[in-house]
Parts: structure tokens; sequence; C-alpha cells
């Protein structure tokens, strides 16, 4: 699967899955967070990475939070990538990037403008 396809299939399957619950950096809760609006785009140099920038709204919160404070209704923007394996049962196919991702410079400000014109960023 291209690039391309990778970003089709990805927005038909965001459109169906828009709450999204992540472990607290402490252990003893959760946030879930609802996405409102993502952007992908693929690197320009690289045609098996592909960005994403999505818009996510506080929603709820489960058990203790290591840091305060929480307010429902905020926003926050999560920056990632996903990028298609090379090796083991990751050969041939697009995974989540887990590392904090590396954007070329010339990419950067594209990626920024395609999302804010796609009204990911508000």
């Amino acid at each position: 699967m291209n690039a391309r396809e990778f970003i089709e299939k990805k927005n038909a399957e965001f459109e169906k899955k828009k709450t999204l619950e992540f472990k607290d950096i402490g252990r003893k809760g959760t946030s879930g967070f609802y996405r409102e609006a993502w952007t992908f785009m693929t690197q320009s140099n690289n045609k098996e990475k592909v960005f994403v920038i999505e818009r996510m709204r506080k929603e709820y919160t489960t058990g203790e939070l290591a840091h305060h404070p929480w307010k429902q209704g905020d926003i926050e923007y999560r920056i990632g990538y996903y990028i298609l394996g090379k090796i083991g049962k990751a050969k041939g196919n697009w995974w989540w990037g887990q590392a904090c991702p590396l954007i070329p410079a010339v990419d950067l400000p594209l990626l920024l403008n395609k999302a804010r014109e796609e009204g990911t960023i508000l």
C-alpha cells in the first residue's frame, strides 16, 4: 500500500473512531480525548513516511492524574508519524512512529500550513 492509499485508509478509520483514551504518565489514571480534526502529509524526501497532526479536545479523566490542572474542553495537538516497516513483522506494513517525529525543515511549514488550511489548527 502506498502513502496515498494509506492516508485514504486512515482518514476512513479516523472518521469511525474519534474518542481516544491514553494512560496517564503516573499510570494511575487515563485521559479521554475527542479527535476533532486531523491532517496527513507525506514527507517530501521519503514517500514511506506520513506525518499527522491531530486536534484533540479533552473530554474526561478516570483515576488519579500525575499533573494538574486538567480542564475539560481544552484543546491539545498531537504530532506524529507513520512509517513503512522494513524488518520483522513490521516489514511492508505501516506503523505508528514510536519516537518524536523528525521533520525536514522544508516540510514543517508545509505541514503546518496544510493543517491550517484544512482547519485542523485553529
